[in-house]
């Protein structure tokens, strides 16, 4: 394949910025609260934002700022002021759903590329048109396109890139126009503050012969609770349909989905542009799907990309509980006299408990090595038994070796699989 395939990973924060680059993405999608479909934990402020951009300055990567709320009147002066911030700072596009937010980007930040939101819901060749003469470079297509339909659109509109989630959490709704949030707990999907109202456990009684009752309990069923989206196994499919860029949803995740996730597509991406034979691209692609089969999820499908008529959910629970936890990442070991007793020791963040003799997982960009838990010493070089998060977290843990900075440790909890 002649052009790069753009991998896009989430941008929560800094640090998962900082580790999704890490780990191999090619752009993040980051967003001020008051205009991103993000709005809960996100503590992105214009500062942040501004460092966020130095940071994929420095790396040589890509970042895009997402714009895509359903604008009301008192959003407008708002935006307007934003836009100006954007003009001076140069995010490599912004990402839009709202017509009238994507006419105020051609007016105050004119130079700024645009890129169409899933939210805008395209699902068609002429749609796309549209959009293209409204200046659009990019459009981000609709969750329910299917492989068939993209390929029509690429052939019809050759001209204008294509992006296309292939992993993450799925709306029970149109492209993610759901009212159920705002409904029941006034609180607005389209304005990025969605309680995931499809993610609780309902029971159904039927009050007549033409009504039935939805209600929440303990005892329901997760009647709305899709599966979540894992498209790794089709990759090549999408790429010879035509997709410039694949996208992975989870903004609000952890560090560690941030790069797990993309270190899975960044090894699937490659061994596709590099048009492997059919059993080694099988190989990785199953060796990855393994690892995303690591992170928590509510079990996997492929959507709508095949066309599938009907919604794949989860009834039975509102996620699989992982088998696998995150417990800690690797730190820069700071200044000390060369011979000093800790200098074997990797420093570590701790997340979850580290127990002395339990076997870890370290994961590098690169490979992921097993090491047993030979000694734990605290930051006073003083030694106990185990390592624990909270506010003072900070571990030297005696692994097989010394890791790179951005290495992640993970360790295995059970066997058998569960729902949470």
């Amino acid at each position: 394949m002649k052009k790069k395939i753009e991998l896009v990973s989430p941008g929560g924060n800094l640090p998962k910025i900082e580790y999704a680059y890490y780990y191999g993405a090619d752009a993040v999608y980051v967003g001020y609260p008051d205009f991103s479909l993000r709005a809960r934990l996100n503590d992105f402020s214009e500062t942040n934002l501004k460092k966020a951009v130095a940071l994929a300055r420095k790396r040589e990567k890509k970042i895009y700022f997402t714009l895509n709320v359903y604008a009301h009147e008192r959003h407008l002066a708002k935006i307007k002021k934003h836009l100006s911030f954007i003009k001076k700072i140069k995010p490599d596009a912004v990402i839009v759903s709202d017509p009238g937010i994507l006419s105020l980007v051609k007016k105050h930040s004119p130079k700024t590329k645009i890129h169409l939101s899933t939210q805008a819901n395209t699902t068609n060749s002429e749609a796309v048109k549209f959009w293209q003469s409204q200046g659009v470079s990019r459009i981000v297509l609709a969750r329910e396109v299917t492989l068939e339909e993209i390929k029509m659109i690429k052939k019809k509109c050759p001209n204008i890139e294509l992006e296309y989630f292939v992993h993450g959490a799925m709306c029970m709704s149109l492209s993610g126009r759901c009212l159920l949030s705002k409904w029941m707990r006034d609180r607005s999907a389209n304005l990025g503050d969605c309680v995931q109202p499809c993610r609780w456990p309902y029971h159904a009684t039927r009050e007549n012969k033409e009504e039935i009752i939805l209600s929440e309990d303990k005892n329901g069923s997760y009647l709305f609770n899709s599966k979540d989206l894992c498209l790794i196994e089709h990759l090549d499919k999408l790429a010879k349909a035509g997709v410039n860029a694949f996208k992975i949803e989870g903004r609000t995740k952890s560090v560690f989905y941030a790069a797990l996730a993309t270190k899975s597509y960044r090894r699937a991406i490659n061994a596709v542009e590099k048009e492997k034979s059919g059993k080694k691209l099988n190989k990785i692609v199953k060796e990855e799907k393994s690892e995303l089969n690591k992170l928590t999820n509510r079990e996997y499908s492929t959507g709508f990309l095949f066309g599938k008529d009907k919604w794949e959910n989860n009834f039975d629970c509102s996620h699989r509980r992982n088998r696998w936890q995150f417990v800690g990442e690797i730190c820069p070991v700071k200044s000390r006299k060369a011979g000093a007793p800790l200098a074997q020791f990797n420093r570590v963040k701790v997340h979850n408990a580290i127990k002395t003799g339990d076997q870890l997982e370290i994961i590098t960009p690169e490979n992921i090595y097993a090491s047993r838990v030979a000694e734990i010493k605290n930051e006073k070089a003083e030694l106990v038994v185990s390592a624990h998060g909270g506010n003072r977290n900070i571990y030297f843990i005696g692994l097989s070796g010394e890791f790179p900075r951005g290495s992640l440790l993970r360790k295995k909890l059970f066997e058998a699989e569960a729902c949470h």
